[in-house]
């Protein structure tokens, strides 16, 4: 198999990468040149924002039987460079974004759910949800709806994160001491390991899929406790984990997802929209879901050889709990509002 992908230096796009070369494909990899990608591929140098940014990409020789964009700003970028490959690849492989439902899609959504309106395949950039939706219309746009492939995905983790959302979760437990964790503990959680992103955008090209997919686990495959737990157990650190109940949390003015990363409270509007879709097609399709244990563990032993500190997308604000509010609430709750404490020595 040929695959171009644009972009493929980091997170999403480069676990793409590696596990193409990792089955031996040929791999190009269109990118700007600020990272430098996977030792194997051939690399084009390009920005999609710049006039005549394309240039590398349309003297290059050759075609290829998939493309594979991750963009996520202005959806004429996606729309320029399907057009300019709609002759050459036999497939657009568009990542995308539960986030092109209709707020909020409710528990059980599925790829039939209402879209965001207002999304334009030519559009300059507008915001996240129109931004990403935008895109899938420019894939379909070019290659048609037969020969598009639109990847809805939810929370992403594991190696190569440039979010900071488990890499803070592990770096604050391996600091040690009293940790707030947001209960309960058995909450549902959902998401993905980008390794097996990865490998179910490359299974389905190979067996040419189109349209779209939910793609993350399924709702309970892993729990804030399971996942806090796997935490602690790989770093090592002598940590207690303060299960606090989720009033607390909040009437703290602690804001859930960006203070306290992937934890929304039961209940809520955010927690069904992003913790409870329907994957059924997907697993259906043949995707497969490593333990959490496994993703904490490589994700830690990535972030350890890196220094510890995680890379940080520019256009995404950092996250976390300041050290000082988070010693605050555990002094005024002590143990009383705690559902579960568990320590690792």
């Amino acid at each position: 198999m040929r695959l171009l992908m644009l972009g493929g230096t980091e997170f999403a796009g480069r676990a793409v990468v590696e596990a193409a070369l990792g089955r031996g494909w040929e791999v190009t990899v269109f990118h700007r040149g600020r990272h430098e990608p996977p030792a194997g591929v051939r690399s084009l140098h390009g920005d999609r924002t710049a006039p005549d940014g394309l240039a590398a990409l349309a003297a290059a020789d050759g075609d290829w039987d998939a493309v594979v964009d991750t963009w996520s700003a202005a959806p004429r970028a996606v729309l320029e460079a399907a057009r300019l490959l709609r002759g050459r690849a036999d497939r657009y492989v568009y990542v995308s974004s539960r986030s092109v439902y209709a707020w909020p899609p409710g528990a059980g959504c599925t790829e039939d759910s209402p879209l965001v309106e207002g999304a334009s395949a030519d559009a300059d950039q507008t915001d996240y949800a129109r931004d990403k939706r935008g895109g899938e219309l420019a894939a379909v746009e070019a290659f048609g709806a037969d020969r598009s492939l639109l990847v809805r995905a939810g929370l992403i983790l594991g190696p190569y994160e440039n979010i900071g959302r488990l890499p803070w979760w592990l770096n604050r437990i391996a600091r040690g001491g009293p940790v707030l964790a947001p209960g309960p503990y058995d909450l549902p959680i959902q998401y993905v390991d980008v390794r097996d992103l990865a490998e179910w955008i490359l299974d389905s090209a190979e067996r040419r899929a189109s349209g779209p997919y939910n793609l993350v686990g399924p709702s309970g495959h892993a729990t804030m406790g399971t996942l806090l737990d796997a935490c602690v157990d790989v770093t090592g650190a002598a940590a207690e984990l303060r299960w606090t109940d989720p009033d607390v949390v909040l009437d703290a003015g602690i804001e859930p997802w960006q203070q306290l990363p992937v934890w929304l409270p039961p209940g809520s509007e955010g927690h069904a929209a992003l913790h409870g879709a329907d994957v059924s097609r997907a697993l259906g399709a043949g995707l497969r879901c490593r333990p959490v244990t496994e993703t904490v563990a490589d994700t830690w032993s990535w972030l350890r050889g890196i220094g510890g500190v995680a890379p940080q997308r520019p256009d995404r604000p950092a996250v976390g709990l300041d050290p000082e509010l988070e010693a605050k609430v555990l002094a005024a709750t002590g143990h009383r509002n705690c559902c579960r404490f568990t320590e690792h020595e």
